[in-house]
Formats: structure tokens, sequence, C-alpha cells
């Protein structure tokens, strides 16, 4: 055991210590911490440690909300106020865009949401025989922990914890895992149980009374998402379209989260006439877009395009064109950009590159990039600054309380 002060955090946001053998990084301390720490092996060059005890506290410390902070792999920066945990966020931004010479790039105000409004959850369950967990994992491992309160999560998804529980005690096998996610809609919950379950009628009543006594909206089962039951179709509304997504479609982590992002994507996309939604989900921008602008949505996802496109039709917004196309392999031609007055693309965390080497030679004048990852969202900027555009502003907006992921949206222009 050695005590050491902790003099800053790392972009995981452990704290960083140093001693005479180097670096150390220690999980859960907070700058200016006294701890006393035992080191249990490498990172790198550097040694990693687990933090024992806080001998004295540093100034930004805090008591962390949740009784699950330190054995959750959930939330990794409850015990810092919100100060250095704004400051910690930004400065990760910051050195993404400086390590690929864009230090000079004006950041907005980070936007934040509020806590306890995540709308989808994806925990992991195994029947043991000491009974059923259900929740997230430990940090870096496999291990699940029994989740009994989560400040992260819209109380609805929290309060079907135990329901869930008894559920899958009846239906799981022992020593057999499933993997459980809930999204909260307009019209209720959403479930999704991906598990080997017992194909019987017994099993099927369970699941029946299930759905009836939850109240959930719709109720899905398999590795790949049949669904079994719709007692109302599960609904989002996008400005004033409603769609009802895939069982796996995806949805921003919020709806707060959605509103800043769909204004800050119409705010650079200002008065473009032409624009083209690359990676477009179920249509959460293309929607607010298509008053008075013509939208091309592509996205990869079959059953999100037709989400997107069921919705289209049933509001009658003809200025929408749903293209079905994998971007990852077959990303939109220079020809093909140079009908678009302006692209947004909103690509998953490995970023878009194959599709910005193509933006990058194109004569498209405005871009506006969404991105949950600052690393692959600089390495997509640099590529594009490096062929003639500016980086004009990229705003933070933190969908993800307490943990390491940001949200950013970025504006670029010829």
């Amino acid at each position: 055991m050695v005590e050491l002060t902790i003099a800053s955090l790392g972009a995981r946001g452990d704290g960083i210590a140093h001693d005479d053998a180097g670096v150390l990084y220690i999980p859960y301390g907070a700058p200016g911490d006294h701890v006393a720490a035992t080191v249990t092996g490498k990172r790198g060059d550097a040694r990693l440690a687990h933090l024992d005890t806080v001998l004295h506290a540093g100034p930004d410390r805090v008591q962390a909300p949740c009784h699950h902070f330190g054995s959750c792999g959930g939330c990794a920066m409850q015990h810092l106020n919100d100060r250095a945990y704004s400051d910690w966020k930004l400065e990760i931004l910051r050195q993404a865009l400086a390590r690929r010479d864009l230090g000079g790039t004006v950041i907005q105000a980070m936007i934040t949401v509020p806590t306890a409004s995540r709308r989808r959850a994806r925990f992991t369950a195994l029947r043991t025989r000491n009974g059923l967990r259900l929740g997230f994992n430990e940090p870096g491992s496999h291990n699940i922990i029994n989740l009994t309160e989560c400040h992260i999560l819209r109380p609805a998804i929290v309060d079907l914890l135990d329901r869930l529980r008894a559920l899958l005690t009846d239906l799981l096998a022992p020593n057999k895992r499933a993997d459980v996610q809930v999204t909260e809609t307009e019209t209720g919950l959403d479930l999704w149980l991906a598990a080997d379950l017992p194909h019987n009628a017994q099993t099927d009543m369970r699941l029946a009374d299930f759905a009836q006594d939850a109240d959930l909206a719709r109720l899905s089962t398999g590795r790949r998402p049949e669904v079994v039951m719709v007692r109302r179709a599960p609904r989002v509304t996008f400005t004033g379209v409603a769609v009802t997504p895939p069982p796996d479609g995806f949805l921003q982590a919020s709806r707060a989260g959605e509103a800043a992002l769909v204004r800050l994507v119409q705010d650079g996309v200002a008065n473009a006439a032409n624009v083209a939604d690359l990676f477009a989900g179920v249509g959460t921008f293309s929607f607010a877009l298509a008053k008075g602008t013509r939208v091309t949505s592509v996205e990869g996802a079959g059953d999100q395009a037709e989400a997107l496109i069921a919705a289209r039709n049933a509001a009658r917004r003809s200025g929408i064109e749903v293209e079905v196309r994998d971007l990852e392999r077959r990303a939109l031609s220079v020809e093909e950009l140079s009908a678009f007055d302006a692209v947004i693309f909103d690509p998953p965390r490995v970023g878009a590159a194959r599709q910005v080497d193509n933006l990058a030679v194109s004569a498209v004048p405005r871009i506006v990039a969404v991105s949950c990852n600052p690393a692959t969202f600089a390495r997509d900027a640099a590529t594009l600054a490096d062929a003639g555009y500016h980086l004009q502003s990229v705003t933070p907006v933190d969908q993800f309380p307490w943990s390491r992921h940001l949200e950013l949206v970025a504006v670029l222009q010829r």
C-alpha cells in the first residue's frame, strides 16, 4: 500500500498520481485527494492502483448519490462536484481536438441534461443457485451488480426491475444469461428479452401475464427480436411525427438530449434547401428538417429505415426520401454529394471515415457532424479541415451524466 495525492484526472476519469517510480492511475480518485492505494497492475507505461481509503478529501470530492457507485460500471464520476466534472468532460474534448491540430476550435458552452432522464437501458441477467442477478456489469468485468436503484434512468425503468427479476427467475434455466433492453416510449415501456426462453404454452402465458401486469406497450423476445405482444404501439414523436421504432432501433438517450441535438442541427443546417441526413436512424433529424427542406435520409439498418418510411407516409411528409444503404461499406460518392447544400452525419462510435473521405473532396458547402466519440470526431474533422473546411464551432452535449461519454454537434463550412 502506498500513500499518494491525486494531481489530475485522465481521459477515462481515473485519478492520476505520481511517485518516484512514475505515474499511477487510480479509479475514483479526485484532484487533491490524499489516498491510500494498492498497485494492482499496469496500463501501458503507467501502473494501475486500487483506491483503498481516502485519507483526506480534495476540494472537488462529493458524496456519490447512489449506493452502487464504485461497484457499478454505469457511472464513473459521481464523486466529483459539478464544476470539476464539467471541466473534466470539456478537457476530454479539448485534448481530442488538440491531438488533431484543431486546438483553436471554438468550443461552445456544454449543454447538460438532467439526471434520471435516460429512457433506454440494457441490462444483463444471470440465474444462479443463489437467485437471479439483474443489472449492469461491474467496471471491466462480466460480474453483474444486482441493481436496486439508479440515478440516471427514468423512474419507470427502475420500477420494472423487481418484476423482471421474478419473471426471469421463472423463465431462465440455471446458469443462463439474458440481455434485457427496456425503452420508455410515449405510450409505455418497450421490453426486449434477448434470451433463449422455453417455447411452450406455459412460457407464453407467463409472458402475457407479465406484459399485462407491467402495462407494457410491446414485448419482444429472442436474440434477434421477435415481437410477441403489442398492447399499444410504442411511439416516439419527432417534430410532431409519431414513429414506432423497431425493438432494437436506435434512439437518443434522453428526450432532453435529443431536443438539444435537434436544435443544434437545425441551426447548423441554416437555410439549406436540399439536405442529406446520413446514418439517419428512425428520423430524429430528418423530420425536424422536413418542413421547407428536401431531405434524403440514408440508413443502413433496414428495420429502422422501414420505421422512418412508415412514419413519413403516415404523416404525409413527401419532402423526405429514404434510402437503405450501408454507408460504412458504400459511402455516398462525390457525384451523389453534389446534389446537397448541406450534409448531416451521425455515425456510430467508430466515426464515418469512409464517408468523410468523399465529403472532403466534394463541393458540399456545409456539414453538420453529430458524434458520441470526441476522438473519432476529431479524426474525421481533421480530414475535412485538411481539405479546406473550416470548423466553425463544436457544442458538447452531456447526454450521459457521470460517464466518460460525451456527445457533440459540430458545424463545418467551406
